[in-house]
């Protein structure tokens, strides 16, 4: 497997005009951000080898070569989860690409659910910490030394520095980021009421089934993480109503121009940095 995103990382090198500085994965009902992006390079995860498909719901499975606020971005338009079968050297493959590539920093978004009352579907929250409760690790079997030592330390996994940032940058936008912990499911069935009730009494804020290993492969391999769940419905905690593809769509929509203002002022600061 080293030897594959080895192979797609020389492979990409060849045909990415430049660089770019960082990577962002776009979650559940947040593909329509790549629209904004001023588009240097498009292509279907079909065409890229050793890339698996996207079958998630609204995931489109493009690589994108682009910039956000001026800055030179490799976008996924879609990502791999571990319900829809593949193994967890696939799930973050697209990490370890980027990684290769010499990308520092990894940008991920996701939709959750909300744990928290105050955690209202439209919101944003930035990722503080991470519970895995998917039940394996990404980093489990052979240890590629040339990208990553064997235990790598999570202590703040999330980059302080870049938490800080963006907290700026909301004041400034007047948009309200408070932060959170999230805490990775492996569904596909959503969580039951008992569920998230441990989950909450846990200190989970918010629940997903994705991100976490994205992101443990990510320190792995030495890049700096920044984390931004759209809240796009409440756990049923707090209702007894059946959830919909749809009604996660609509309320990232909610969220998405605030996203997309946060996501530009944060790069444009790590391009002066």
């Amino acid at each position: 497997m080293a030897a594959d995103y080895r192979q797609t990382a020389s492979w990409l090198r060849e045909r990415l005009p430049l660089v770019p500085q960082a990577g962002v994965i776009l979650g559940t009902g947040l593909n329509d951000l790549a629209d904004h992006l001023e588009i240097l390079l498009k292509m279907p995860y079909s065409e890229i080898p050793c890339f698996a498909s996207s079958t998630a719901p609204s995931h489109k499975g493009n690589l994108i070569l682009g910039k956000l606020g001026g800055v030179p971005i490799l976008c996924l338009q879609g990502r791999f989860h571990f319900y829809e079968g593949y193994p967890m050297s696939t799930v973050v493959f697209p990490v370890r690409v980027m990684a290769c590539l010499g990308v520092g920093t990894l940008i991920v978004t996701n939709a959750s659910g909300s744990l928290r009352e105050q955690y209202a579907p439209g919101s944003i929250i930035q990722l503080s910490d991470h519970i895995n409760h998917m039940g394996t690790n990404p980093l489990i079997g052979h240890n590629d030394e040339t990208l990553g030592e064997r235990f790598p330390s999570l202590n703040d996994v999330y980059d302080r520095e870049y938490l800080e940032i963006c907290r700026q940058i909301a004041a400034e936008l007047k948009i309200n980021l408070p932060q959170g912990t999230y805490i990775a499911v492996t569904g596909p069935s959503l969580e039951t009421k008992a569920e998230c009730a441990a989950f909450a009494g846990w200190g989970a804020d918010l629940v997903g089934m994705s991100t976490v290993p994205e992101v443990i492969a990510a320190r792995h391999a030495g890049m700096r993480v920044l984390a931004l769940s759209v809240v796009t419905n409440y756990s049923n905690l707090f209702h007894d109503l059946e959830h919909s593809q749809e009604e996660i769509r609509q309320n990232a929509n909610l969220a998405a121009e605030n996203l997309r203002s946060l996501l530009a002022g944060f790069l444009r600061k790590l391009a002066k940095a």
